[in-house]
């Protein structure tokens, strides 16, 4: 009986234990694409702007072999009008390279998360 109660409290509990998940990307991890000018994250639970956000670094530059990772300023990040959609705006169009856009992403609840994504511009 006692096993039955514990299991159906960790049933209920668990979403409210949730982190935000990533649903889609564009552009997507591991994509190969033309000119990019934002970046956006859907995310499966509104988030809190203040405590979310994307960093973008280009790690790769075509005929540089040793390219040291370059932050990416200029870039900023807002909410959507969903408030699950994290968006990067960039100044101007990505130059051909590879990219890592690191992210973090806070809900209402205050459960933080965060991850990476790479993609390369041609």
């Amino acid at each position: 009986m006692r096993r039955v109660l514990l299991a159906a409290l960790a049933l209920f509990a668990s979403p409210a234990l949730a982190h935000p998940a990533v649903l889609s990307a564009q552009p997507a991890d591991g994509a190969s694409t033309g000119p990019v000018s934002q970046l956006s994250i859907t995310f499966s639970e509104p988030l809190v702007a203040a405590l979310s956000g994307i960093d973008l670094l280009m790690t790769g530059m075509p005929g540089m072999d040793h390219h040291q990772p370059m932050k990416m300023t200029g870039v900023k990040t807002s909410l959507a009008a969903d408030g699950a959609t994290l968006v990067a705006r960039l100044p101007r169009p990505l130059p051909a390279g590879t990219y890592e856009a690191g992210w973090h992403a806070a809900s209402s609840e205050a459960h933080r998360t965060s991850g990476k994504l790479a993609f390369s511009v041609k």
